[in-house]
């Protein structure tokens, strides 16, 4: 099956085509168009496509602009404290084993409309992860065990609800800690 990675800039693609076989597509930074979106929809009729990009606010803003208009994106997250070099945090600055941990465990986010959520917030109040002092610790370690990339408390109940995760799965990872 053919691949498509999207990315934000040329920097990424240079690192990434120098150890993986894919297709690279960027979308040059935070200037996502209407283009960019159809083009990556028509590869999708035959292939797949997985967004990765920076750990940082305009990789987040990207990725969120791409999956509202591509339900079928895959989603890949290098973790920040791996992708650092000096004062640049990114893709290009990551490793190739963080890269190729964030392809293996990319996922689809799908919003299945459904009034019925596996998680509440008063679970993630009652597990610690939305309103205690240690929530943001408690959050990363769920975020990193499901393969979610950085989430405040509101986008974290989405993406558990959307993979259909359940509060014991929450459970047994906080248990490890």
């Amino acid at each position: 099956m053919k691949k498509l990675i999207v990315v934000e800039g040329k920097t990424d693609v240079d690192f990434l085509s120098s150890f993986i076989d894919a297709d690279f597509y960027s979308v040059n930074g935070s200037a996502v168009s209407d283009n960019d979106v159809e083009f990556i929809k028509s590869y999708l009729e035959k292939g797949e496509a997985i967004v990765l990009t920076d750990p940082d606010f305009p990789g987040h803003k990207i990725r969120t602009y791409l999956n509202e208009r591509i339900p079928a994106l895959k989603n890949a997250y290098v973790r920040k404290e791996v992708s650092i070099k000096g004062r640049k945090v990114g893709v290009a600055e990551s490793t190739k084993e963080e890269v190729l941990r964030a392809l293996k465990n990319a996922k689809v986010f799908i919003d299945k409309n459904s009034n019925e959520s596996i998680i509440t917030m008063s679970d993630l109040i009652e597990l610690g992860l939305v309103g205690s002092d240690n929530s943001f610790k408690l959050r990363k370690i769920v975020s990193e065990n499901f393969h979610l990339g950085f989430t405040n408390g509101k986008s974290l109940l989405k993406k558990l609800n959307m993979l259909e995760i359940t509060k014991d799965q929450i459970i047994e990872v906080l248990k490890k800690c």
